[in-house]
């Protein structure tokens, strides 16, 4: 839950980071995609970037637990 798990969108303009709780910790966003002014396209790259940083986050995890429980699935846990 501690660790960060991170995406970007738009080549890198847009960044994000997720705990492995999957709560957003940080949003970058370069200024260069402001610059065209297209707010759409803005939000599908921070929706891109968030949604992609979430499941690293939980296949990082998912993977983990069947480390751990020798791909014994576990009921309650992903």
């Amino acid at each position: 839950a501690e660790r960060s798990y991170e995406a970007a969108s738009g080549g890198g303009m847009v960044k994000a980071e997720v705990s492995g709780k999957q709560e957003l910790r940080r949003l970058t966003i370069d200024p260069k995609a402001l610059e065209g002014g297209d707010v759409e396209m803005l939000q599908d790259l921070i929706l891109a970037a968030v949604n992609e940083a979430g499941r690293i986050a939980r296949e990082t995890m998912e993977r983990e637990m069947n480390n751990i429980s020798g791909g014994i699935k576990l009921p309650g846990i992903f």
